[in-house]
């Protein structure tokens, strides 16, 4: 029995176009763009001898191109979460690292494969627009689960700037300087925006619906609400925080109850094709006997009928809505 390498090199050549885009990434925009960056960027930008309206400038152009792109064929499948990556790849940028991974794949196949021209063609493409989709949806989670992690201590850091006798325009501007990425440079563009008169509720509605996130939008309201009616701001943040920490505790919990079912979900849509993969890779003629039979077709399509719905199924069992 002979054991094709080929699938060992075709996941071997997809991982290392997955960890170039990474130090591509790196190698053009430095270490501060890195989320576990101590300094956050706005302020590194600052410090380098960025003026303070250039800066926010190219950090407004960045945090808005992509939604701006979505006009562009396939590109839409990546604008929302290249977004709420904040990657600092215009759209354009973004479509030729696609295609130099796509290039990088072929030559990669070419050297270690002995598959046909159309087939590497095909894989090539199918690696660099894969390779470079997960790496960005890969920054979206990353972000976006630290965004919500520091909201409520960024909140609390507002309520204490307040009590001391802060305006909330002060209190933006301390969280920008105090929090890290990725919510420090968000808060240090609104402030920004507030200084050049842009008033803070608007800056703060315009970011949740920016990120399409729940908490941001609550604390948007808050503030909106409070400038147009009055009343104490330091309480009703105060209870926001305790509100937004006890969801976040909550998401944590649903997660935590959920993870068991969500890898049985996993194993039971990835193990059938894995074992397919397996069958066709050790015993390449496993299933000569019943391939010209009328009912393999329509057996095939069953199976994978029955796959899909369970992934569907699946995922609705373990997508609990708080």
């Amino acid at each position: 029995m002979i054991i094709s390498a080929a699938p060992l090199i075709y996941v071997l050549i997809f991982v290392s176009v997955l960890v170039l885009v990474e130090g591509i990434y790196l190698t053009v925009f430095g270490k501060s763009i890195s989320l576990n960056s101590r300094v956050n960027r706005r302020l590194d930008m600052l410090e380098k001898g960025g003026g303070r309206e250039q800066v926010l400038e190219q950090l407004r152009k960045e945090m808005g191109q992509h939604l701006k792109s979505r006009g562009i064929p396939l590109y839409s499948l990546l604008a929302v979460k290249a977004q709420k990556a904040n990657i600092a790849f215009s759209p354009a940028q973004l479509i030729l690292v696609m295609v130099g991974m796509a290039g990088v794949a072929f030559l990669g196949l070419t050297i270690a494969t002995g598959a046909s021209a159309p087939i590497r063609v095909g894989l090539a493409i199918l690696m660099g627009i894969t390779a470079v989709f997960m790496w960005v949806n890969g920054k979206a989670k990353k972000r976006m689960a630290l965004l919500e992690e520091q909201l409520p201590d960024a909140v609390e850091l507002m309520v204490r700037s307040l009590r001391v006798g802060h305006p909330f325009s002060s209190a933006i501007a301390i969280v920008a300087k105090e929090v890290a990425d990725p919510l420090g440079t968000e808060m240090g563009v609104i402030a920004d925006e507030n200084a050049y008169g842009r008033d803070v509720g608007e800056a703060l509605k315009h970011l949740a619906e920016r990120m399409d996130m729940q908490d941001l939008r609550f604390l948007a309201v808050a503030v909106t609400i409070q400038q147009i009616s009055g009343g104490n701001l330091a309480e009703i943040l105060d209870g926001l925080a305790k509100v937004i920490r006890a969801r976040f505790k909550l998401f944590r919990r649903v997660n935590a109850i959920t993870a068991e079912a969500k890898w049985s979900g996993m194993f039971l849509s990835g193990f059938p094709l894995l074992a397919l993969v397996g069958i066709s890779v050790l015993q390449p003629d496993y299933y000569d006997g019943v391939k010209e039979t009328s009912v393999f077709i329509p057996a095939c399509l069953v199976v994978a009928g029955f796959l899909t719905a369970n992934i569907f199924v699946m995922r609705s069992l373990v997508n609990i809505k708080v």
